[in-house]
């Protein structure tokens, strides 16, 4: 005989589930208590709040493909962790969120921190549930699970009621995952796609989507180089793909470089893999007509539910990623007269690292030329939302080996738990978060979740006073009237930091940043490194007056 809490987490460690990140709370002492058995099997790493646990869980899924396990309370709990679910949804990220809930007995009476789950989740996980009878706990956590992995991978959330975690049952708890592969391209399709190609003048391929897994996209690396093909990645994505390729020519995303979006417009066929056409992806959906693309479109996706959600395709093909890799990788190269298309579209990649001077203390121009050359092949970097984000999405190249954790939902905060994250699954990594001052305390209090983990990564604090993007936004279509974007009142970061127990150090000069870093990179318990910078340099070309004054000769001023 088994309570339901142990049912649950027998089940986990069943599944494979090494890690859960969480807030503790009443409403599931049950599983708090049966995580006192797992201590080295399935460990539970104690968050500060649980909008950073959640987005470690997501972080987390993202990186290792494997659900990232989240554990919070009822109500409060779940409310704050909402911003990680939607965080997984919109990165196609697998997590599972266990929420505790009230009593069966006292479902429907706005008991103490009630909440109806699949009404709040309902539209921003792959599937909410709430298990009302122990012998279910099986059943419905293979479910969870499976739905987290499979498809377009995602978030699902289960809630759990006190009385349920508590009940005795003589059902035996899983003792593996469900085997699942992905669904195969279909060969006619595939020899539809090689004439659409061959037949184009102007091919593009783009790809997306986290759940790659080996060597799938040298699949495509090896297709696309054969055929001197261009290749672009979705929004925040880029890292999947080696972008020392020839044929790499940039991410399709926020602030998207000119030459990126003219090859969206212009390519005649575009093979689109594992992309979900986000707003961010298509220049808030104007580089492809909706819902007829004037592009030649092959959409190639794991879920059928995405191909033709948006686009409406000339080829939709319903594979998993890393099986349609295999196919594509397997097919004889096409030929065509696009080599200079391909070539100017990697000059243009390539230039995009030449920056002027910048109008700052520290230069983050020169300090990403540093980090490029410093940091190994397989490093990670976190980011959360922000202006400064830019600066590892746009000015590293990800090899092979290089990963990138960055939401595309846009969420502040992220990067700091994403880090953390990082570090748990892979400790032997270096891991180096960009955060904004204000993305930065957002979840700095999770500082000392790294600490008692022992998963400490490099923080590099951009300081720069504002609220960056919006401030960007302000002086573009309200020149002159900034409000709600200072943050004149600052902690000091260094001695915050130090205060959690990491190497802290406040970076006033670019000279000065190499030493701090090193001195970062040998401290055993992690490292913030608070960055001076200024306003002025808000983007990596154009200053904040340069913003305001093009505003105001636009007419926009009052």
């Amino acid at each position: 005989m088994r309570n339901g809490g142990q049912v649950l987490v027998e089940s986990l460690v069943g599944l494979g589930a090494r890690k859960a990140f969480g807030v503790p709370g009443e409403s599931y002492l049950a599983v708090l208590d049966a995580l006192h058995d797992t201590q080295g099997t399935l460990d539970f790493v104690l968050c500060r709040q649980e909008g950073g646990a959640s987005f470690m869980a997501a972080a987390y899924g993202k990186l290792t493909g494997e659900p990232g396990i989240c554990m919070v309370t009822r109500g409060p709990g779940a409310t704050n962790a909402a911003i990680g679910v939607h965080t997984a949804m919109q990165d196609s990220a697998p997590m599972i969120l266990f929420v505790g809930q009230v009593g069966t007995d006292m479902k429907g009476r706005e008991a103490f921190q009630e909440l109806d789950y699949k009404a709040v989740f309902g539209t921003m996980a792959k599937w909410a549930v709430e298990i009302d009878r122990v012998e279910r706990i099986p059943e419905i956590l293979s479910r969870a699970w499976t739905m987290a992995v499979s498809g377009r991978p995602g978030p699902v959330v289960v809630a759990l009621p006190e009385d349920m975690l508590t009940s005795m049952t003589e059902v035996a708890p899983l003792g593996a995952p469900v085997r699942i592969t992905e669904p195969q391209p279909d060969p006619a399709a595939m020899g539809e796609l090689r004439e659409m190609l061959a037949g184009a003048k102007r091919p593009l391929i783009l790809y997306g989507g986290c759940n790659w897994r080996g060597d799938g996209t040298a699949h495509i690396k090896s297709f696309a180089e054969a055929s001197d093909i261009p290749v672009l990645s979705v929004f925040r994505y880029q890292d999947q793909f080696d972008n020392n390729s020839p044929v790499f020519c940039g991410d399709a995303g926020v602030g998207m470089a000119p030459h990126v979006k003219r090859f969206m417009r212009e390519a005649d066929v575009i093979l689109a893999i594992n992309a979900r056409f986000g707003e961010n992806t298509t220049d808030g959906y104007t580089l492809l007509d909706v819902p007829q693309p004037a592009q030649r479109l092959i959409h190639v996706h794991g879920s059928d539910l995405e191909i033709g959600k948006i686009y409406r395709p000339e080829l939709g093909i319903h594979a998993g990623p890393n099986a349609f890799a295999a196919a594509l990788g397997a097919l004889e190269p096409v030929k065509g007269d696009w080599a200079d298309w391909r070539a100017e579209g990697r000059a243009a990649y390539e230039a995009g690292f030449d920056l002027p001077e910048l109008p700052s203390p520290v230069d983050m121009g020169k300090v990403c030329a540093y980090l490029r050359e410093e940091l190994p092949e397989d490093m990670i970097l976190t980011n959360g939302a922000g202006n400064f984000a830019v600066w590892p999405g746009r000015f590293f190249r990800f090899g092979p080996k290089a990963t990138l954790l960055a939401p595309q939902s846009g969420a502040m905060g992220y990067g700091v738990p994403a880090a953390i994250a990082a570090k748990v699954a892979q400790p032997e990594k270096t891991v180096v978060c960009f955060a904004g001052d204000g993305d930065f305390q957002m979840t700095s209090q999770e500082l000392a979740t790294a600490a008692q983990a022992g998963a400490q990564p490099i923080i590099l604090i951009l300081n720069n006073g504002i609220y960056g993007t919006i401030r960007a936004h302000q002086e573009r279509n309200y020149p002159t009237r900034v409000s709600g974007t200072s943050m004149s009142v600052n902690p000091d970061f260094a001695a915050l930091a130090k205060a959690y127990g990491f190497h802290g150090e406040r970076v006033e000069r670019t000279e000065d940043f190499a030493a701090a870093f090193e001195r970062a990179r040998a401290s055993e318990t992690g490292a913030v490194l608070d960055l001076v910078i200024s306003p002025e340099a808000l983007t990596p070309r154009q200053s904040l007056s340069a913003m305001r004054a093009a505003a105001l000769e636009a007419g926009k001023g009052r």
